[in-house]
């Protein structure tokens, strides 16, 4: 049998502590080993047996969940998993905690319907199984629980966003954009990339799998340490040089066009690939409506997001990027990517920016 991954559950509340155990022992490839408190006795557990994922909240007694990251990091790297509250104090302390060596970020599952209780239980599973395959390097120190099992959904495709074009018509020639795909380990990467772009770059379109609330601290923390001008994508945003729009968590974006210039939808539907916003969803409609005027880059990431919808950019004649197995934290997207043959280069993350720079010149 295939072994299952253990999991600890740090959070200060009892009631969330049952709730996530709950959500987690249903899946049947995940274990709960245990819960902690806080920190204090987190470490006490761990110190007798290790497990291979831990669900951390952030705000707790004792000990602040950023310390007992950052001591995990420096020390023994084990994946974590961030649980963190939707206030925009919590989005700002968590987007420092994916700095400090997190894995994934969640929003606390959220037990208002029955619809958000299974989205929940897909995405907090999903990001502990993603955790669990990350490559981790040692960083330097600078609601009601729910018993049930988790309920089989439809897998959609992006065909439930955007219809797919019965056959790719000749683009006109227009501006480059860019448009990105990213997931675990995807924030690091992708800050990464945009420090090494000049300021006058092609606007740039990216998909960072992200719940909702924290891609806006997402922007505007990428805002602060690049070149470009970086957003929350809005519906209706123009796309253009130096801009960089995210997609709002919660929500797909899909690239349009209208004469010349770009702009963004950014609109509500089904879970794509198990995540919303998808990436393939992003990069059909590029494939539509930029064709060879687009570049596609999928970077890190669980799963298979992407890997068809950078098929159909190529298809389209857009030039397509994957990142190498070496510099992924996680070689699932783009390795599905390249099993298609997708990918016309594979790169690692530093050859990426330079290269796209020799390409839109």
């Amino acid at each position: 049998m295939k072994k299952k991954i253990r999991v600890l559950v740090v959070d200060d509340s009892a009631v969330v502590r049952q709730s996530l155990s709950s959500i987690l022992e249903s899946d049947p490839e995940i274990e709960v080993m245990g819960t902690a408190a806080d920190p204090i006795i987190a470490v006490k557990k761990i110190m007798k047996e290790i497990p291979d994922v831990i669900t951390l909240d952030i705000e707790m007694p004792r000990m602040d969940g950023l310390t007992f990251l950052r001591k995990i990091m420096s020390q023994h790297p084990i994946p974590v998993v961030v649980i963190s509250s939707l206030t925009t104090e919590g989005t700002e302390v968590a987007m420092k905690a994916l700095e400090y060596g997190a894995s994934e970020i969640i929003g606390k599952p959220a037990m208002n319907t029955a619809q958000f209780i299974n989205e929940s239980k897909i995405l907090l599973c999903d990001a502990v199984k993603a955790a669990s395959h990350a490559k981790l390097k040692r960083k330097k120190i600078t609601s009601a629980s729910s018993s049930s099992p988790i309920l089989v959904r439809p897998k959609y495709s992006a065909d439930v966003i955007i219809k797919r074009a019965s056959a790719i018509k000749r683009i006109i020639d227009t501006d480059k954009i860019i448009v990105l795909g990213a997931s675990t380990g995807g924030t690091e990467a992708i800050r990464h990339f945009l420090k090494q772009l000049p300021p006058k770059v092609p606007g740039i379109a990216i998909v960072q799998h992200m719940p909702e609330g924290f891609t806006k601290s997402f922007a505007n923390s990428l805002n602060n340490i690049c070149d470009l001008d970086v957003k929350e994508a809005e519906n209706g945003d123009k796309l253009y040089q130096s801009r960089v729009l995210i997609a709002p968590g919660n929500k797909h974006m899909l690239l349009k066009r209208v004469g010349k210039e770009y702009y963004v939808e950014v609109k509500e539907g089904p879970l794509v690939n198990r995540h919303r916003p998808s990436v393939d969803v992003l990069f059909r409609s590029a494939a539509r409506y930029a064709g060879r005027n687009a570049v596609g880059i999928l970077l890190t990431g669980m799963g298979n997001d992407g890997a068809k919808g950078l098929l159909e950019l190529k298809e389209a004649e857009s030039y397509t990027i994957a990142q190498d197995e070496a510099t992924s934290v996680v070689f699932g997207m783009p390795k599905e990517a390249i099993k298609l043959n997708a990918a016309e280069k594979v790169l690692p993350l530093d050859n990426i920016a330079p290269f796209i720079l020799t390409k839109m010149e």
